[in-house]
C-alpha cells in the first residue's frame, strides 16, 4: 500500500498497543491513510506524545487489557470519541524467552493474560460497535513467527501467539460476514520489546539472522502495511488468515 493514498479515509481505527513498537507504526500510517485513530495504550504519556503528533486524527486513551472493565470503558470512550469503530488491531503484547522446566508459573500466566486473554477481551468489547458498521469491519490481531516457528525458550510465548491464531480463525467463522478477522504473524521486528531480550550487553537477535531468508531485522513499518492492508476494503475476501510477515523465516 502506498503511502498517503486515503485507503482508510473515514474509517475509525483502534490499535491497542498503540504507543510503541509495531502498534505505533500502524497508528501513525493509518492516520496518513486517512483514518481516526485511537491509541490505547497502559503508557498514557507516550499514547498521548504520538497521537498529538496525527493533526487532529488520532487520541489516546488509558487501558489494560488483561483488565476486563478498563479494556471496556477504553473501547466505549473510543468509539464516542470517533463516532463509531471500523477496526480494530490488537498489537498490545509482552514477551519473555525462558526455559520451560524453570519458569515461574507468573511468567506463564502474564503472557497468556496480556497476550492472548487481551486480545480475546478487546474483540469482545469491540464487537458491540464493529457490528453497527455491517460488511466492511475488520479486526487484526497480532501472532508471531514464534506461533509457527517457535525456538527454545519461547513456550509461554509461543503459546500466548498460537492461542491468537486459533482464536482469530474461530472469531472469523462466528463474525462473518459482518467482521473480518485475520492474524498477521510478524518475525523479527525492530521494535524497544525484542531489543529488550538482549542479555548481558549482548545486542544481537533473541534468533539468529541466518535462519532469516531475507537476512536482516524488519521495520515496524513493514508490519504495518500488511495490517493496513488487512483492514481496508482491498482485502475485502479475506478472513480468518493468518500472514507471516517474518523475512522468510518460517520457510528458511
Amino acid at each position: 500500500m502506498s503511502s498517503d493514498s486515503g485507503k482508510l479515509a473515514g474509517r475509525r481505527i483502534v490499535v491497542t498497543g498503540g504507543a510503541s513498537g509495531i502498534g505505533a507504526a500502524v497508528v501513525r500510517m493509518a492516520a496518513r491513510e486517512g483514518a481516526k485513530v485511537a491509541c490505547l495504550d497502559l503508557n498514557l504519556k507516550e499514547a498521548e506524545a504520538l497521537t498529538a503528533s496525527l493533526s487532529g486524527q488520532g487520541f489516546a486513551v488509558a487501558s489494560n487489557v488483561a483488565d476486563p472493565a478498563s479494556i471496556r470503558a477504553a473501547m466505549d470512550t473510543a468509539a464516542t470519541g470517533m463516532g463509531g469503530i471500523d477496526g480494530l488491531v490488537n498489537s498490545a503484547g509482552v514477551v519473555a524467552i525462558e526455559p520451560a522446566a524453570g519458569m515461574e508459573i507468573a511468567i506463564w500466566q502474564r503472557l497468556i493474560d496480556v497476550n492472548l486473554t487481551g486480545t480475546f477481551l478487546a474483540c469482545q468489547a469491540a464487537i458491540p460497535h464493529l457490528v453497527q458498521v455491517g460488511q466492511g469491519a475488520s479486526i487484526v490481531n497480532l501472532s508471531s513467527a514464534q506461533a509457527l516457528a517457535p525456538v527454545a525458550g519461547a513456550a509461554a510465548y509461543a503459546a500466548s501467539k498460537g492461542g491468537v491464531q486459533s482464536l482469530s480463525k474461530a472469531l472469523a467463522v462466528e463474525l462473518a460476514p459482518a467482521i473480518r478477522v485475520n492474524a498477521v504473524c510478524p518475525g523479527l521486528i525492530d521494535t524497544p520489546m525484542n531489543k529488550g531480550l538482549a542479555k548481558d550487553g549482548d545486542s544481537g537477535p533473541p534468533v539468529p539472522l541466518d535462519r532469516y531468508a531475507l537476512g536482516r531485522w524488519g521495520k515496524p513499518e513493514e508490519v504495518a502495511a500488511c495490517i493496513l492492508f488487512l483492514l481496508a476494503n482491498d482485502a475485502s475476501y479475506l478472513t480468518g488468515t493468518s500472514i507471516a510477515v517474518d523475512g522468510g523465516r518460517t520457510f528458511h
